[in-house]
């Protein structure tokens, strides 16, 4: 890349970045505000909060990344200045939305059943099941958020989300203090309290997002063009269930194992579940903070594949690559410094914090691609190619970090490290399948018309 093409990429993606960053991490940080909170009343409580989100987390990827679909279509539609294309994104985009998260919150009605069936320590699975009814019940409030935001996002206005996020997570904080612990006059309801702050910040969010996305004076032409039609049409939906849907495949495969990874502590015992937890927690945020970088990846890739400008929309998904292997090197220095001393923001049991750390160690070493994995996404949904990445992400993550965590782990006695082991391989395998796969692409062309050229490489 020219120096003037640097130039030229790097300013934009790191300001349509940082806004989707803080936006991404709103979501985690709710986990681990819960985590924080909930751990000091116990390492049984914070086990029970491990098995609730390695559950509930899994079925809220596959209804985000439905959802996903929608920005890099918008995004493309914006660079062709198509408004009426945009007003019909926006009432597809929210109606599929509302309809993924009803289905996401009945599922739940589901879930407390398949929980005792799942190995893990009895008490454990008592304080888990009230938390995951309520859980499933936030998502309802979330997909409605997520789907105005996805067209916000596809159209480059980014800090909207990052700012509702931002007090969202300031008032689940205050609620989650209040309501564990029975201060600031709310009643005590121990972690279940939790819980409920996540639900109740979670409908402000939902609220708050509509009302930018129907009010906003910006957005006016493309309410006006949504307004000739406000019910969903059967090509949308599936246009954008065809991106969409493949996008939540290959997130459910991804979260999907590493909630496999944490039941497989809750077979090794309490402690090792909780310091799974914690470690995980803590990754969650650095690999939020590098999915924003994706995200911005995905609209100014999107964009320039829609001006029908191959040259700009590569340039600018290998400077999302740059940022995030600069940004993630730097958190996994931070992680090796820190591991003594992070996990004892959560929990004071000397056995948690020892392997926490432990596994903070390996979670350091595989920043880099974890980073480099979930950029390779984003830029891959810019050129709308997400069918061939959910299989990766299968195989990588259930054919072989799997399998090598449980041999491992289980059968050479490496206990929670080598589980987490398997993780780093699935990790690297994908970050390194991706960028190969968006190197070798003729970009300006569909995925599916380069099959053929990338099956004779």
């Amino acid at each position: 890349m020219s120096r003037s093409a640097f130039r030229a990429h790097l300013i934009p993606t790191l300001s349509l970045a940082y806004p989707v960053m803080l936006s991404q991490l709103g979501h985690v940080l709710v986990n681990v505000c819960d985590s924080m909170v909930v751990g000091q009343t116990g390492k049984i409580p914070l086990a029970a909060v491990s098995l609730s989100v390695n559950v509930s987390t899994v079925v809220m990827m596959l209804g985000l990344g439905t959802t996903m679909g929608i920005t890099p279509l918008v995004a493309a539609a914006d660079g062709r200045r198509d408004v009426p294309l945009l007003g019909r994104l926006l009432v597809n985009g929210v109606w599929l939305s509302v309809l993924a998260g009803i289905v996401l919150a009945l599922f739940g009605l589901l879930v407390p059943f398949i929980l005792p069936h799942l190995n893990q320590p009895a008490p454990v699975v008592e304080l888990a099941t009230p938390w995951v009814r309520v859980m499933f019940l936030s998502f309802l409030p979330l997909m409605v958020f997520q789907g105005f935001k996805q067209f916000a996002e596809g159209l480059g206005l980014t800090r909207q989300a990052m700012l509702l996020s931002v007090q969202a997570n300031v008032l689940n904080a205050v609620l989650c203090y209040g309501l564990v612990f029975g201060k600031l006059g709310l009643p005590e309801m121990g972690m279940m309290g939790a819980a409920w702050a996540t639900f109740i910040a979670r409908v402000l969010m939902a609220i708050l997002m509509a009302a930018y996305v129907l009010l906003a004076v910006r957005l006016r032409p493309y309410r006006q063009a949504a307004a000739l039609n406000l019910l969903p049409d059967a090509a949308g939906l599936r246009r954008l269930l065809g991106l969409g849907a493949p996008i939540g495949v290959q997130m459910t495969f991804e979260m999907g194992a590493f909630s496999f990874a944490g039941l497989m502590m809750g077979w090794l015992g309490i402690t090792q579940q909780a310091a799974h937890q914690i470690a995980i927690n803590v990754a969650s945020v650095t690999y939020m903070a590098a999915s924003g970088i994706a995200a911005a990846a995905t609209i100014r890739v999107g964009k320039y594949m829609g001006a029908q400008d191959g040259a700009g929309a590569r340039q600018a998904g290998f400077m999302a690559y740059l940022i995030t292997f600069a940004f993630m090197s730097l958190m996994g220095l931070v992680l090796i410094l820190a591991r003594h001393h992070i996990p004892q923001y959560y929990n004071h049991d000397p056995a948690v914090v020892k392997q926490a750390a432990g596994l903070l160690l390996i979670a350091a070493a595989f920043q880099i691609s974890d980073g480099v994995q979930v950029v390779g996404l984003g830029a891959l949904r810019g050129l709308e190619d997400v069918k061939v990445p959910s299989v990766v992400a299968l195989l990588a993550y259930w054919v072989v970090a799997l399998p090598l965590g449980y041999v491992l782990g289980f059968r050479l006695g490496w206990g929670a490290t080598g589980v987490w082991i398997g993780l780093l391989t699935g990790l690297t395998l994908v970050a390194g399948v991706l960028l190969v796969r968006f190197r070798n692409r003729r970009i300006g062309l569909p995925a599916s018309v380069n099959e053929p050229a990338l099956a004779a490489r």
